[in-house]
Parts: structure tokens; sequence; C-alpha cells
């Protein structure tokens, strides 16, 4: 697999994580909340900023960038990555989990295909980083994160999605505090299609 790499380190960024063999350990609020607490730790610890979001069952998509001050975005979204495997594992072995030794042979069977990980692989390793410039790249990278969760069928208004930052974008609130980007418009989310 061809690894993408951060080269703006300091820049925004539109990112795809995806759990290995895209298991939907998302669809538990266990797993989507220990995500929620990780990018809150990484914005006041780490220094991440946070434009846009959505959690879906097995991804996530991210419009970021890092502080100047910080060790930059690679080595910010490396450690949430980190600790959000350990996290995963660890919640997976402690609460009641039908598909746990599923996942589990999921996860180890992916870990033998990359020798940074000796046990278990949670995430692919390419975060597919698209540098993002323009205005209407912006826009519409913020517009497809929102509207994964009507595409997937989960809410018929994008700011229904408790776990996405469309209702940062529509009233000013979600679960995590982000920059909202204002373009000057009213009618946001031009299409589903």
């Amino acid at each position: 697999m061809r690894k993408h790499k951060i080269q703006q380190q300091f820049e925004l960024h539109y990112l795809t994580l995806t759990i290995v063999g895209w298991v939907d350990i998302f669809t538990r609020k266990i797993y989507r909340d220990l995500i929620i607490d990780s990018l809150k730790y990484c914005q006041i610890q780490k220094g991440l900023e946070i434009y846009a979001y959505t959690i879906m069952s097995n991804h996530l998509h991210l419009i970021v960038k890092a502080k100047e001050n910080s060790k930059g975005l690679s080595a910010i979204i490396g450690d949430f990555k980190k600790f959000t495997s350990k996290g995963i594992l660890q919640t997976i072995k402690s609460i009641p989990e039908s598909r746990k030794n599923w996942i589990f042979h999921v996860f180890k069977y992916q870990a033998k295909y990359n020798s940074n990980n000796t046990t278990y692989q949670v995430w692919i390793q390419d975060n597919h980083p698209v540098h993002l410039v323009s205005p209407k790249w912006i826009q519409q990278k913020i517009n497809y994160i929102h509207l994964n969760a009507i595409r997937a069928g989960l809410v018929e208004e994008a700011h229904h999605y408790l776990y996405a930052s469309a209702s940062n974008y529509h009233h000013g609130r979600g679960l995590l505090q982000v920059n909202v980007i204002d373009f000057g418009i009213t009618d946001f989310y031009v299409s589903v299609g």
C-alpha cells in the first residue's frame, strides 16, 4: 500500500483515518466517545485545530491543522492513533463484545503485514492527506464530511448527527469545539449525491 505523507505540517488538511479491514468498531457509542475524548485532548494538549469532522462506522474524516508551536500534524495524528489503538483494544477486552474474537483476529492478521506493529493493528497507516488551499476545495470537503451521515442513512439532516461537526456549523455547538469556516452562504449543503 502506498503511504501518502503530510508535507505541509502546519497547514490545513483533509484526512481519512480508517480501521483495518473496515471493521465497523464505531457502531458502538463507547468507541465513538473514546475518539471524541482523544480529539479533545489533542486540541487542548497537542495543538490540534479541528475545522470539520465526522465519525462513521469504520472511519473518520477530519479537516485539521496543527498550531505553529506544536510538533506538527503528523506527530499529533500519530500520537492520536497510537493512544486510540490502545484504548480500543483495552475497551474490547473489558466490555461485553459479541464480536471480540473476530475483531482481534482481524487486528492480529493485519499486524502481520506491518513491521511497526507486533501484535495488533487497529488503524490503516495511510491517512490519505489532502492539502487544502482553495476555499472551494475546503467547502467541498466540509460538505462531503457533513453529508456522510445522510448518505449512510443515519439521519435525514446533517446537523442531527451527534458525532460530526455539522451541528457546529448549523447552530454553533457540538461535541467538539471546531473552528467554523464561514463561507458567507446560507444553503451550505448543496446535494447529497
